[in-house]
């Protein structure tokens, strides 16, 4: 079993169970969390699955693209550990990984 540690914006946090091969993003939506609202559908072209990643995680992730960069960096809510969760596909090796939700723009 592959877990997933997701905080949402009310600071609940769970564990979840996740599948390989979806995103994280995908993960959190099919987990019922309604605060990650992934209105472009995974497509990086919004900023509405927008996660901020626990400090032991950040080098553990692939290189963030430019236009990712490009997203985040417009979002008021962006931080050095933003990511896309839709650009973040979810494999064996994120077990464990811990998440918070960002507020929505």
């Amino acid at each position: 079993m592959t877990k997933l540690i997701v905080t949402d914006t009310e600071g609940n946090t769970r564990e979840i169970e996740a599948e390989v091969g979806l995103t994280v993003m995908e993960n959190i939506r099919d987990n019922d969390f309604d605060d990650l609202s992934a209105i472009c559908g995974g497509c990086c072209s919004c900023c509405t699955c927008q996660v901020f990643v626990d400090e032991e995680w950040q080098d553990k992730l692939p290189k963030m693209e430019e236009d990712e960069r490009d997203l985040l960096e417009d979002s008021p809510h962006y931080q050095p550990a933003s990511r896309l969760s839709c650009q973040l596909e979810y494999t064996d090796k994120l077990s464990g990984l811990k998440v918070t939700i960002a507020p929505e723009d």
